[in-house]
């Protein structure tokens, strides 16, 4: 029996970026036991990851990118020995669409893959000069001429279907795997409780709408805050714990949490949001505490498996909580993790991505 031949095109280096990792990189082995060599091209190299999300260095990023667009050109020249492309984002950063009308018009078949919602505003406060030469309309080209859309958020795909020529658009949630991120938490009060949240230097605007929860909430009892990313952060008076996030660690380093935090704000690009960090946290066994917004409340039900909140008083109220009660920190957490085994973790996502792959290998066009 021959093998589909899969070429994927994504931003970031294999294994780096939770966007990627918790996503589609995790089905690899699955996809490749069912009859797909997989080939990854990324359009960062790892020198270009590392500096990426720092302030500065201008000259070593044009270097980097000038390098993506060189892998991609490449990649277009071999790309009609696929058998099927899987696009994830975008197949260059800036410009026009030029690069994705190339890659569709040579792609056999083709998978689009959107995280977030592209098709909102999104500046970007290291490269403010990318924003200037983004566009849209690689976005919108994608998802009108892909053979199937994969979309993160149910919201995001309502829109996608409005959108694409055949109407084959498909919400498929982030997930984890379970036999990996394993629950060591205690629920006890013999300790300092910590409160912890993780990502990335763009996602850090979230987490500041919570510096003025975290001081009030120091003032009315002792806990800890962990900090898990790629950035540097400060708190003065906060017992604070900043950790960088490494591959290797990512467990040891989240089963130290106690409590989870998911700050957010009502906007179009929060719509598109999987709610990666709320199940991330969940399958440790962790509460979270999630503002009531886009895909968050399809997750986490109200106090049966999560806490979610719409104003700082609310923040305050369900931090304090359950910094006090252990008992209720297990109750919510080992609903949690229930939750997460149920419907977000690998075993229960992978048959959805193979049979996209396989329903847009076996459409005849």
């Amino acid at each position: 029996m021959s093998r589909t031949k899969l070429l994927i095109i994504c931003p970031f280096p294999q294994d780096v970026a939770a966007g990627q990792r918790l996503k589609y990189e995790q089905y690899f082995k699955h996809w490749r036991e069912n009859g797909y060599d997989v080939t990854v091209s990324s359009f960062m190299d790892m020198p270009m990851w590392k500096i990426v999300y720092t302030s500065g260095n201008y000259f070593p990023k044009i270097l980097g990118t000038l390098r993506g667009y060189c892998r991609r050109v490449l990649d277009l020249f071999h790309m009609r020995s696929y058998d099927l492309v899987y696009v994830f984002m975008w197949v260059t950063p800036v410009g026009t669409s030029l690069f994705e009308r190339l890659a569709r018009g040579l792609a056999k078949k083709l998978i689009f893959d959107i995280e977030d919602n592209l098709l909102s505003e999104k500046s970007s406060e290291l490269n403010p000069i990318v924003k200037l030469i983004k566009s849209k309309d690689k976005t919108i080209f994608m998802i009108k001429a892909a053979d199937h859309v994969v979309s993160s958020s149910p919201f995001l795909n309502d829109h996608c279907l409005g959108l694409n020529r055949f109407k084959a658009c498909t919400y498929v949630s982030s997930s984890v795997d379970t036999d990996r991120f394993l629950p060591s938490n205690p629920y006890s009060n013999n300790r300092k409780v910590t409160i912890g949240w993780t990502g990335t230097f763009s996602s850090r605007k979230y987490l500041d709408l919570l510096r003025n929860v975290f001081l009030e909430l120091n003032a009315r009892c002792a806990f800890r805050l962990r900090i898990i990313g790629n950035f540097s952060y400060e708190l003065p008076g906060i017992d604070l714990e900043v950790i960088r996030w490494t591959k290797e660690n990512e467990v040891r380093d989240l089963q130290g949490i106690d409590i989870g935090v998911y700050p957010l704000v009502q906007d179009e690009w929060v719509t598109g949001k999987s709610g990666l960090k709320a199940i991330q946290y969940m399958a440790f066994g962790l509460p979270t505490v999630a503002t009531n917004v886009g895909t968050t409340p399809k997750i986490i039900r109200h106090l049966e498996n999560g806490w979610l909140v719409s104003s700082d008083r609310e923040w305050l109220d369900a931090l304090e909580s359950l910094i006090k009660d252990s008992a209720l920190r297990r109750k919510l957490g080992e609903a949690a993790r229930k939750t997460v085994l149920d419907k977000y973790s690998i075993h229960a996502i992978k048959s959805q991505y193979l049979s996209i792959l396989n329903s847009v290998m076996d459409r005849t066009l």
